[in-house]
Protein backbone atom coordinates (compact mmCIF):
# COMPACT_ATOMS: atom_id res chain seq x y z
CA UNK A 1 0.00 0.00 0.00
CA UNK A 2 1.58 3.33 -1.09
CA UNK A 3 1.29 5.57 1.92
CA UNK A 4 -0.48 7.93 -0.74
CA UNK A 5 -3.40 5.93 -0.49
CA UNK A 6 -4.87 6.81 2.55
CA UNK A 7 -5.28 10.51 4.55
CA UNK A 8 -5.12 8.79 7.70
CA UNK A 9 -2.58 6.23 9.72
CA UNK A 10 -4.13 3.11 8.86
CA UNK A 11 -4.36 -0.18 10.31
CA UNK A 12 -4.00 -2.00 6.99
CA UNK A 13 -0.56 0.53 6.62
CA UNK A 14 0.77 -0.52 9.72
CA UNK A 15 0.89 -3.91 9.60
CA UNK A 16 1.88 -3.94 6.25
CA UNK A 17 4.79 -2.10 7.07
CA UNK A 18 5.69 -4.24 10.23
CA UNK A 19 4.93 -7.45 8.56
CA UNK A 20 5.91 -6.90 4.85
CA UNK A 21 2.62 -8.17 3.71
CA UNK A 22 -1.17 -8.51 4.10
CA UNK A 23 -2.28 -9.26 7.58
CA UNK A 24 -6.23 -10.53 8.68
CA UNK A 25 -7.56 -10.07 11.82
CA UNK A 26 -9.74 -13.77 12.86
CA UNK A 27 -12.77 -12.87 14.96
CA UNK A 28 -12.88 -15.20 17.99
CA UNK A 29 -15.62 -16.17 20.65
CA UNK A 30 -13.89 -18.29 23.17
CA UNK A 31 -16.75 -18.43 25.85
CA UNK A 32 -16.37 -15.92 28.28
CA UNK A 33 -18.84 -13.74 29.75
CA UNK A 34 -19.02 -10.12 31.01
CA UNK A 35 -18.91 -8.92 34.51
CA UNK A 36 -22.09 -6.52 33.01
CA UNK A 37 -23.89 -9.57 32.15
CA UNK A 38 -23.42 -12.32 34.97
CA UNK A 39 -24.92 -10.12 37.67
CA UNK A 40 -21.15 -8.63 38.91
CA UNK A 41 -22.25 -5.40 37.66
CA UNK A 42 -25.11 -5.88 36.01
CA UNK A 43 -27.67 -8.38 33.79
CA UNK A 44 -27.73 -6.95 30.33
CA UNK A 45 -24.74 -5.30 29.36
CA UNK A 46 -24.19 -2.19 27.31
CA UNK A 47 -27.48 -0.97 25.96
CA UNK A 48 -25.93 -1.18 22.69
CA UNK A 49 -24.53 -4.67 23.29
CA UNK A 50 -25.77 -7.62 21.30
CA UNK A 51 -26.54 -11.24 21.87
CA UNK A 52 -23.23 -11.97 20.69
CA UNK A 53 -21.50 -9.18 23.04
CA UNK A 54 -19.94 -7.25 20.14
CA UNK A 55 -18.87 -10.41 18.31
CA UNK A 56 -21.03 -10.44 15.52
CA UNK A 57 -18.96 -11.38 13.18
CA UNK A 58 -17.31 -13.57 15.20
CA UNK A 59 -16.97 -17.15 15.02
CA UNK A 60 -19.13 -20.11 17.37
CA UNK A 61 -17.97 -20.30 20.79
CA UNK A 62 -19.63 -24.14 19.99
CA UNK A 63 -16.64 -24.62 18.07
CA UNK A 64 -12.77 -24.95 19.45
CA UNK A 65 -10.37 -22.12 18.61
CA UNK A 66 -7.99 -23.51 16.06
CA UNK A 67 -11.41 -24.43 14.32
CA UNK A 68 -12.93 -21.28 14.15
CA UNK A 69 -10.13 -19.71 12.81
CA UNK A 70 -9.37 -22.37 10.31
CA UNK A 71 -12.99 -21.64 9.25
CA UNK A 72 -12.64 -18.16 8.88
CA UNK A 73 -8.84 -18.78 6.64
CA UNK A 74 -10.53 -20.80 4.48
CA UNK A 75 -13.19 -18.12 3.49
CA UNK A 76 -10.49 -15.26 3.35
CA UNK A 77 -7.97 -17.51 1.66
CA UNK A 78 -9.56 -16.56 -1.70
CA UNK A 79 -9.41 -13.06 -1.33
CA UNK A 80 -5.85 -12.91 -0.03
CA UNK A 81 -4.13 -16.42 -0.34
CA UNK A 82 -1.02 -15.71 1.11
CA UNK A 83 -1.88 -13.68 4.59
CA UNK A 84 -0.77 -13.64 8.10
CA UNK A 85 -3.48 -13.60 10.72
CA UNK A 86 -4.01 -11.65 13.69
CA UNK A 87 -5.80 -14.00 16.43
CA UNK A 88 -9.25 -11.18 17.56
CA UNK A 89 -10.44 -11.95 21.36
CA UNK A 90 -13.51 -10.44 20.29
CA UNK A 91 -16.89 -11.41 22.31
CA UNK A 92 -17.67 -10.46 25.62
CA UNK A 93 -14.88 -9.81 27.58
CA UNK A 94 -11.37 -11.57 27.07
CA UNK A 95 -9.69 -10.83 30.33
CA UNK A 96 -12.71 -12.34 32.77
CA UNK A 97 -11.81 -15.80 33.31
CA UNK A 98 -9.25 -17.55 35.50
CA UNK A 99 -5.47 -16.92 35.05
CA UNK A 100 -5.27 -20.61 34.04
CA UNK A 101 -8.39 -20.01 31.45
CA UNK A 102 -6.71 -16.89 30.11
CA UNK A 103 -3.35 -18.72 29.75
CA UNK A 104 -5.28 -21.67 27.61
CA UNK A 105 -7.17 -19.71 25.01
CA UNK A 106 -4.15 -17.67 24.34
CA UNK A 107 -1.76 -19.93 23.53
CA UNK A 108 -4.03 -21.98 21.70
CA UNK A 109 -4.59 -19.52 19.67
CA UNK A 110 -1.07 -18.29 18.76
CA UNK A 111 0.07 -22.24 18.43
CA UNK A 112 -2.59 -21.67 14.60
CA UNK A 113 -0.52 -21.64 11.79
CA UNK A 114 0.50 -18.16 10.12
CA UNK A 115 -0.46 -16.39 13.23
CA UNK A 116 1.07 -13.04 13.20
CA UNK A 117 -0.22 -11.78 16.69
CA UNK A 118 -3.06 -11.22 19.07
CA UNK A 119 -5.33 -8.65 19.82
CA UNK A 120 -7.83 -8.70 22.82
CA UNK A 121 -10.83 -6.73 23.41
CA UNK A 122 -11.55 -6.24 27.57
CA UNK A 123 -12.98 -3.95 29.72
CA UNK A 124 -10.77 -2.02 31.84
CA UNK A 125 -12.08 -2.91 35.16
CA UNK A 126 -10.97 -6.49 34.08
CA UNK A 127 -7.40 -6.37 34.22
CA UNK A 128 -6.32 -7.70 37.42
CA UNK A 129 -2.21 -7.48 38.51
CA UNK A 130 -2.08 -11.27 37.02
CA UNK A 131 -3.98 -10.60 34.13
CA UNK A 132 -1.28 -7.93 33.70
CA UNK A 133 1.76 -10.10 34.10
CA UNK A 134 0.42 -12.70 31.54
CA UNK A 135 0.06 -9.93 28.84
CA UNK A 136 2.70 -8.56 29.62
CA UNK A 137 4.74 -12.16 28.90
CA UNK A 138 2.68 -12.53 26.06
CA UNK A 139 3.67 -8.99 24.64
CA UNK A 140 7.39 -9.87 24.72
CA UNK A 141 6.40 -12.78 22.68
CA UNK A 142 4.24 -11.90 20.10
CA UNK A 143 2.46 -8.45 18.48
CA UNK A 144 -0.29 -7.60 20.84
CA UNK A 145 -2.98 -5.61 21.48
CA UNK A 146 -5.74 -4.65 23.83
CA UNK A 147 -8.82 -2.73 23.17
CA UNK A 148 -10.70 -1.00 25.74
CA UNK A 149 -14.21 0.26 24.86
CA UNK A 150 -14.37 3.86 26.50
CA UNK A 151 -17.06 5.38 23.88
CA UNK A 152 -17.15 8.86 25.85
CA UNK A 153 -15.61 11.02 28.29
CA UNK A 154 -18.94 12.01 29.26
CA UNK A 155 -20.62 10.60 32.75
CA UNK A 156 -24.59 11.27 31.43
CA UNK A 157 -23.26 9.13 28.42
CA UNK A 158 -21.42 6.14 30.04
CA UNK A 159 -24.90 5.96 32.35
CA UNK A 160 -27.13 5.92 29.22
CA UNK A 161 -24.85 3.28 27.31
CA UNK A 162 -24.30 0.91 30.86
CA UNK A 163 -20.98 1.23 30.23
CA UNK A 164 -20.47 0.34 34.28
CA UNK A 165 -17.09 2.09 35.17
CA UNK A 166 -15.97 5.47 35.42
CA UNK A 167 -13.41 7.72 33.74
CA UNK A 168 -10.51 7.26 36.39
CA UNK A 169 -10.95 3.42 36.15
CA UNK A 170 -10.59 3.58 31.86
CA UNK A 171 -7.19 6.23 32.46
CA UNK A 172 -5.98 4.02 35.07
CA UNK A 173 -6.30 0.36 32.99
CA UNK A 174 -4.66 2.44 30.12
CA UNK A 175 -1.45 3.70 32.15
CA UNK A 176 -1.34 -0.10 33.52
CA UNK A 177 -0.99 -1.75 30.33
CA UNK A 178 1.14 1.18 28.85
CA UNK A 179 3.59 0.81 31.48
CA UNK A 180 4.00 -2.67 30.60
CA UNK A 181 4.50 -1.94 26.61
CA UNK A 182 1.35 -3.26 26.11
CA UNK A 183 -0.25 -1.39 22.96
CA UNK A 184 -3.71 0.09 23.74
CA UNK A 185 -6.33 0.74 21.10
CA UNK A 186 -9.64 2.74 22.45
CA UNK A 187 -13.21 2.53 20.86
CA UNK A 188 -15.17 5.44 20.37
CA UNK A 189 -18.89 5.94 20.04
CA UNK A 190 -19.96 8.89 17.57
CA UNK A 191 -23.44 9.78 17.62
CA UNK A 192 -24.88 9.21 21.37
CA UNK A 193 -28.28 10.43 22.14
CA UNK A 194 -27.68 13.99 24.04
CA UNK A 195 -23.96 14.55 23.05
CA UNK A 196 -23.26 17.77 20.63
CA UNK A 197 -20.31 17.74 18.23
CA UNK A 198 -18.15 19.44 20.63
CA UNK A 199 -18.78 16.61 23.35
CA UNK A 200 -17.42 14.02 20.88
CA UNK A 201 -14.95 16.18 19.39
CA UNK A 202 -13.95 16.55 23.18
CA UNK A 203 -13.45 12.78 23.60
CA UNK A 204 -11.48 12.45 20.99
CA UNK A 205 -9.31 14.94 22.36
CA UNK A 206 -8.95 13.57 25.42
CA UNK A 207 -7.97 9.87 24.04
CA UNK A 208 -5.46 11.72 21.74
CA UNK A 209 -3.79 12.88 24.75
CA UNK A 210 -3.28 9.79 26.42
CA UNK A 211 -0.57 8.36 24.12
CA UNK A 212 -2.55 5.37 23.03
CA UNK A 213 -1.19 2.94 20.01
CA UNK A 214 -4.77 3.14 17.93
CA UNK A 215 -8.61 4.08 18.44
CA UNK A 216 -11.62 2.37 16.62
CA UNK A 217 -14.32 5.36 15.53
CA UNK A 218 -17.81 3.85 15.18
CA UNK A 219 -21.08 5.56 14.34
CA UNK A 220 -24.31 4.53 16.32
CA UNK A 221 -26.15 2.52 15.07
CA UNK A 222 -29.79 0.64 15.95
CA UNK A 223 -29.79 -3.65 16.41
CA UNK A 224 -32.34 -5.28 16.60
CA UNK A 225 -30.91 -7.39 19.42
CA UNK A 226 -30.21 -4.93 21.87
CA UNK A 227 -31.61 -2.77 24.63
CA UNK A 228 -30.51 -0.06 22.10
CA UNK A 229 -33.05 -0.79 19.62
CA UNK A 230 -36.24 -0.98 22.33
CA UNK A 231 -35.50 2.09 23.79
CA UNK A 232 -35.33 3.80 20.52
CA UNK A 233 -38.61 2.86 19.69
CA UNK A 234 -40.05 4.09 22.67
CA UNK A 235 -37.46 7.23 22.41
CA UNK A 236 -37.11 8.19 19.28
CA UNK A 237 -33.89 10.12 18.74
CA UNK A 238 -32.27 11.83 15.92
CA UNK A 239 -29.18 9.42 14.29
CA UNK A 240 -26.28 10.98 12.16
CA UNK A 241 -26.99 11.27 7.95
CA UNK A 242 -24.07 10.42 6.15
CA UNK A 243 -23.32 14.00 5.25
CA UNK A 244 -23.05 14.50 9.29
CA UNK A 245 -21.10 11.39 9.79
CA UNK A 246 -18.87 12.13 7.28
CA UNK A 247 -18.45 15.56 8.83
CA UNK A 248 -17.86 14.26 11.87
CA UNK A 249 -15.47 11.77 11.59
CA UNK A 250 -13.18 13.84 9.28
CA UNK A 251 -13.20 16.01 12.11
CA UNK A 252 -12.37 13.52 14.63
CA UNK A 253 -9.34 12.44 12.28
CA UNK A 254 -8.47 15.91 11.96
CA UNK A 255 -7.88 16.24 15.89
CA UNK A 256 -5.78 12.27 16.28
CA UNK A 257 -2.06 13.00 16.10
CA UNK A 258 -0.74 11.20 13.34
CA UNK A 259 1.02 8.29 15.06
CA UNK A 260 -2.37 7.08 16.14
CA UNK A 261 -2.99 4.07 13.95
CA UNK A 262 -6.48 4.19 13.03
CA UNK A 263 -8.29 0.84 13.16
CA UNK A 264 -11.76 2.18 12.37
CA UNK A 265 -13.73 4.89 11.10
CA UNK A 266 -17.47 3.27 10.99
CA UNK A 267 -19.32 0.42 12.13
CA UNK A 268 -20.58 -2.67 11.10
CA UNK A 269 -23.78 -3.63 11.80
CA UNK A 270 -25.40 -6.90 11.31
CA UNK A 271 -27.09 -6.77 8.02
CA UNK A 272 -30.83 -8.70 8.64
CA UNK A 273 -30.91 -7.10 11.88
CA UNK A 274 -30.09 -3.33 11.55
CA UNK A 275 -32.82 -0.71 12.27
CA UNK A 276 -30.58 2.14 11.52
CA UNK A 277 -29.16 4.09 10.05
CA UNK A 278 -29.42 1.71 7.05
CA UNK A 279 -26.90 3.81 5.18
CA UNK A 280 -23.95 2.63 7.43
CA UNK A 281 -24.56 -0.94 4.99
CA UNK A 282 -23.02 0.46 2.18
CA UNK A 283 -19.19 0.34 3.95
CA UNK A 284 -17.50 1.34 0.98
CA UNK A 285 -19.56 4.35 0.21
CA UNK A 286 -18.93 5.69 3.42
CA UNK A 287 -14.73 5.18 3.45
CA UNK A 288 -14.95 7.02 -0.12
CA UNK A 289 -17.16 9.62 1.50
CA UNK A 290 -14.29 9.63 4.44
CA UNK A 291 -11.19 10.02 1.65
CA UNK A 292 -13.03 12.54 -0.25
CA UNK A 293 -13.92 15.13 2.51
CA UNK A 294 -10.41 14.87 3.72
CA UNK A 295 -8.76 15.57 0.00
CA UNK A 296 -11.66 18.08 -0.04
CA UNK A 297 -10.21 19.86 3.43
CA UNK A 298 -6.80 19.20 2.36
CA UNK A 299 -6.48 17.44 5.33
CA UNK A 300 -3.24 15.11 5.16
CA UNK A 301 -1.65 13.38 8.11
CA UNK A 302 0.39 10.96 6.11
CA UNK A 303 2.36 14.35 5.18
CA UNK A 304 3.05 14.86 9.01
CA UNK A 305 3.55 11.82 9.79
CA UNK A 306 6.54 11.32 6.82
CA UNK A 307 7.91 14.51 7.72
CA UNK A 308 7.96 14.26 11.70
CA UNK A 309 9.29 10.92 11.83
CA UNK A 310 11.37 10.43 8.64
CA UNK A 311 14.65 9.85 10.91
CA UNK A 312 12.96 7.55 13.17
CA UNK A 313 11.12 4.55 13.68
CA UNK A 314 7.35 5.32 13.28
CA UNK A 315 5.64 4.82 10.14
CA UNK A 316 3.45 6.82 7.61
CA UNK A 317 -0.10 6.38 6.48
Amino acid sequence: MNWYDKRYHTLDYELKETFGQKVVKLSLDAGFTCPNRDGTIGERGCIFCGKKGSGDFAGSRDTDILEQMEEQKNRLSSKWPNAKYIAYFQSYTNTYAPLKVLRQRYETALSGTDIAGMAVATRPDCLPAEVLGLLEELAQKTFLWVELGLQTIHQKSAEFIRRGYDLECFTKAVNSLKDKNIRVVVHLILGLPGESDKDMLDTVKFVSGLGVWGVKLHMLYIQKDTDLYDYYRAHPFDLFTYDQYINVVCNALEILPPEIVVHRVTGDGVKKLLAAPLWSLDKLRVLSGIDRELKRRNSFQGIKWKKNNSQSQGRIC
